[in-house]
Formats: structure tokens, C-alpha cells, sequence
């Protein structure tokens, strides 16, 4: 399917400021609009529209008898394998010594967990990451330790020659002062051109209830093009790019992974549930938080995505153009989240 496409973005120090006055509830509510009704189970998310395929894939496996973990394991692995996507996947774009390196992390209702970060040539580390949590005693494995555990446990490499994408990279180390690459969703189609033709696009993270109410949740990229090599971002941290818990609900994010990892972005939403928050209206407080702690920020994006307990469930961005996936029993949708910023 085709994929909404990222553009920069900037936000003003004079709009940070506004923003780091605060504001009053009323005017909270008024931002935020009227609650959504709580959904019929069973409940996917998924972040922007390449969540479609990938939270039908979750709804056939929950209607074939698999648990929450499996349709949210299977769900973004069809987003790993779609070698158009250039941020997930080996498909994704490299880092600046031409290496695409490869983060995920998967946890269910029950707080267990597993991450698998800076692996390359493994179509699914997201399959990788659950067998880190159902294998081992561990949460996360790391670089050639994790690619040997993999081999070792039945994975098998795969090498993915793009021509466009090695165009990309060739071109960017003739004419980019070398800095990462920050992705953001432009929910109204428009397009931004990589040198070498190549789009942008961004991580995928997953959660979902099924029809008892049991939750899970996933997240899988192949990070920021032309980063460091070795960097790491949010997608397979526990608490910054996703965090399940089945007591209270759970949260996910995409976006620029730092900026979640400073603030525990995805924990906070769920604890803000915990506290009587609604969805929508933790997430926009983890955006906010981003910003009060992160005055200075230009040309980036950060969302989240949350489901509650009982059924509720919301996103929020930091600028507009952030869309998710939304499905239940009966439909799958692509929703505009909230934003602080317009473009």
C-alpha cells in the first residue's frame, strides 16, 4: 500500500515558549476535543498508514485463534519485510557507513519482554526479539552477540542489495554535512525526495487487546538514515518506544527515538493512565513534556499512540500530519492524531 510521506518540520523558540507557560484545563479540553467512546475488542494501533496491512495481518491472526502476541508480532513483520520502506526493515535506509542496522522490541499483557538492537542482515528482528524474551533470561541482546544468538537459534541472514537506496547513501556522502535524517508523516500525500529518488517513511510500532482484553505490543525500524554507526534509538527500549502493561493499558511511539528515550515517553503515558488520565489526553502530555524539556528543537516529529483497559484509545504528535492505524472486530481506519504545531 502506499505510504504517507515525512516531511521537516521546525518549531519556533517563541511557540516553545507559549507552550512552556502551560495552560489551564479548560483549555486542554478544549484542544483535545470530546473523548472517544471506548471500542468493541478486538483493539489494533498502529503508527502511521503502513499500519494498515500490517494491522490487517494482526486482525487474520487473531481470528485464526492467535494470541495478542502473535497478531502483534506478525502485524509488523509484514512492515519488516515490505523492502519498499525505507525505515523499517532491511529495505530502511543506511547509516554513514552504509550499514542498515536493525532495532526491535516486543512485551505482553504481563510485562515480559524482549529487544533486539544494532543486528544486521535478519529480516524479522522482531521475531528475534520474542524469542530473546521466551528463550533467555534477558530483555535485550545487542550487536554480534544478538547476531550470534540468532544463528545459533535458527534465524538465518539475509543480504538486500537496493540500488537506489546504495544511490542514496553514495549521494549523501558527496553532499550532506552529515546529519541524521529526522522523518516525519505528512498525512495529505505531498512528498519529500531523498537525494536519489528514494522517500522517506518511519518505525512502526503496534499495540493491541484482544477480545478478552489481554494486551500486547511491538515496535521495529531500522532507525535514522545516516546516523552514527552504532546508534540506537527508542524502538527497542522498554518504556521509551513501547510499554504494555496489562493492568492499566499500553502506549507506543515514533518519532525522533532520543526524545523519547529522555522523557520514558511511552511509560509516562501509561502511568498517566494509571493516574485517571484518558488516552489522547496522556499522549499529548508526554508531547508536552518533550517540549518543556527540549526548548531548542527544530525539523523533528514525535507521536504516540495509547489503548487503555477499558477500551479507550487516542494519539497525539507534536506537529500535525501524525496518522495511525485504528482497527476492531469489523474495521480498520487511518486517523489524524491531535497536534501542538500546525506545518
Amino acid at each position: 500500500m502506499k505510504q504517507d510521506r515525512r516531511h521537516f518540520m521546525k518549531l519556533g523558540l517563541a511557540g516553545t515558549a507559549a507552550l512552556m507557560t502551560g495552560c489551564i484545563r479548560g483549555e486542554e479540553e478544549h484542544v483535545l476535543g470530546p473523548s472517544a467512546p471506548a471500542l468493541a475488542k478486538p483493539i489494533i494501533l498502529s503508527t502511521w498508514n503502513h499500519g494498515i496491512p500490517a494491522n490487517m495481518r494482526a486482525l487474520e491472526v487473531l481470528r485464526h485463534g492467535g494470541s495478542v502476541l502473535d497478531a502483534v508480532e506478525q502485524g509488523v513483520a509484514v512492515v519488516e519485510s515490505d523492502f519498499t520502506n525505507r525505515s523499517v526493515g532491511l529495505g530502511g535506509l543506511p547509516d554513514r557507513e552504509g550499514k542498515v542496522t536493525l532495532d526491535a522490541c516486543i512485551q505482553d499483557h504481563d510485562g515480559r519482554a524482549g529487544a533486539v538492537a544494532f543486528i544486521q542482515e535478519f529480516e524479522h528482528p522482531i521475531s528475534i526479539a520474542r524469542a530473546i524474551m521466551e528463550r533467555t533470561p534477558h530483555v535485550m541482546l545487542v550487536g554480534s552477540g544478538a547476531e550470534r544468538w540468532a544463528l545459533e537459534n535458527g534465524f538465518t541472514r539475509r543480504t538486500v542489495d537496493i540500488p537506489e537506496v546504495r544511490q542514496a547513501w553514495q549521494e549523501w556522502l558527496l553532499t550532506n554535512d552529515h546529519k541524521p535524517v529526522v522523518n516525519i508523516e505528512n498525512s495529505n500525500g505531498a512528498s519529500t525526495k531523498l537525494q536519489g529518488g528514494s522517500e522517506q517513511h518511519d518505525t512502526i510500532g503496534m499495540i493491541a487487546m484482544d477480545s478478552a482484553g489481554r494486551m500486547a505490543g511491538s515496535c521495529t525500524t531500522s532507525g535514522l538514515a545516516w546516523k552514527v554507526h552504532g546508534r540506537v534509538g527508542d524502538s527497542p527500549i522498554i518504556g521509551a518506544g513501547l510499554f504494555v502493561d496489562g493492568d492499566v493499558g499500553a502506549a507506543c511511539a515514533t518519532g525522533l527515538g532520543e526524545l523519547m528515550m529522555r522523557t520514558a515517553g511511552s511509560h509516562t503515558i501509561v502511568e498517566l493512565m494509571r493516574q485517571g488520565m484518558e488516552p489522547k489526553e496522556a499522549c499529548r502530555e508526554a508531547v508536552l513534556r518533550i517540549l518543556r524539556k527540549n526548548p531548542d528543537l527544530v525539523e523533528v516529529q514525535a507521536g504516540f499512540l495509547a489503548i487503555r483497559k477499558d477500551g479507550l484509545t487516542g494519539g497525539w504528535g507534536l506537529y500535525e500530519g501524525f496518522n495511525y492505524a485504528l482497527s476492531t472486530g469489523t474495521s480498520t481506519t487511518l486517523v489524524d492524531a491531535g497536534s501542538e504545531r500546525p506545518w
